[in-house]
């Protein structure tokens, strides 16, 4: 059995909107992520991903956000720790790569700067060209042909590409066991796209690193991952290992999703896609979040909102009138 790093059991998180209301970004989610292992966490924007993700490395504004469930890491509940002793964990055993590098880095700071702030905080002690050497290592791990070079250089002289291997050089500066990796390929080429993810996997062998991968595009997921958990609005719908999920679809909603995906060789007319759009945080829907959108929707639909119940090994699903239900029911 593999190590369990990370369970997240009845995760939910609210945001203040005015003076009284508070509305739910993530209501209910649990999964785990064990060491050694990739766990992709897809789902549309606004589904509760990245908040999902925050919430976890407990970065969001505590006066505006009430979060409430457990997290536990090491034996320990990560949202009974005091801020000091939550600012151990992050980069010492959780990292996060961020969205978007160019807006992640620092424009004024050079390289090495920024490298060495991330690893003096977790490792005092350390001299000068102890730190300098640690920079270079994080700089060899992940690729970068000149390190020297690079850790002179300013944000702006680097490619996307690069600057997205400077970021998941400063999670790893410290040799987390768990890495959060949030939408990592976004805006970067096709070719520089498969070499972050070539560089995720090698980081998961080298180091038995856990990584949870947050991303919408489900041809990274079948890559990279080998379990996936769909989010939408705030929930889980379904979760089940990678090639399951893709040659046995439960959900409506992840139906959908791979079935808007292009297939090479096969011409449709028209692409399929999934009508409306993830509802609005202040306005959900009464029963399933699902439901308006759903073309096999019934009354109970509106009404309920669906539990995770097993529908194969390893393989939940949120919906009563998934796959396997609506095959028997025609049988």
């Amino acid at each position: 059995m593999a190590e369990t790093l990370l369970e997240v059991k009845d995760l939910k998180t609210q945001f203040k909107r005015g003076k009284k209301d508070w509305i739910t970004a993530v209501n209910g989610v649990s999964f785990k992520v064990n060491a050694g292992e990739i766990v992709g966490l897809v789902g549309e924007s606004g589904c509760g991903k990245s908040v999902t993700s925050l919430s976890v490395m407990r970065l969001h504004n505590a006066r505006l956000t009430k979060i409430t469930g457990d997290i536990e890491f090491n034996g320990k509940n990560l949202l009974d720790l005091p801020e000091a002793d939550m600012q151990d964990v992050r980069g010492n055993d959780i990292s996060m790569i961020f969205q978007e590098p160019m807006s992640a880095l620092d424009p004024i700071m050079r390289i090495e700067d920024q490298l060495v702030e991330a690893i003096e905080l977790h490792n005092k002690g350390l001299s000068k060209a102890e730190i300098h050497e640690r920079c270079v290592s994080a700089l060899k791990l992940v690729g970068i042909p000149e390190p020297e070079m690079t850790l002179r250089n300013y944000p702006h002289e680097l490619s996307g590409g690069m600057c997205q291997r400077v970021m998941i050089a400063m999670a790893m500066s410290c040799e987390p066991k768990l890495l959060i990796a949030d939408e990592p390929t976004t805006a970067l080429d096709v070719t520089i796209q498969a070499q972050i993810l070539a560089l995720m996997e090698q980081i998961r062998d080298e180091k038995n690193t856990g990584i949870l991968l947050i991303t919408h595009d489900l041809g990274v997921v079948a890559e990279t991952c080998s379990r996936v958990i769909v989010m939408y609005a705030g929930n889980i719908v379904e979760e089940a290992p990678v090639k399951e999920l893709f040659a046995n679809p439960q959900h409506p909603y992840t139906e959908g999703l791979i079935a808007s995906v292009p297939r090479l060789g096969k011409r449709l007319h028209r692409l399929p896609s999934i009508p409306g759009s993830v509802p609005d945080l202040s306005v959900m829907p009464e029963g399933c979040r699902f439901a308006p959108r759903c073309k096999y929707a019934q009354e109970a639909c509106h009404k309920k909102l669906p539990e995770l119940v097993t529908v194969g090994e390893n393989h939940r699903c949120a919906c009563p009138f998934h796959k396997k239900a609506r095959e028997g029911a025609e049988a």
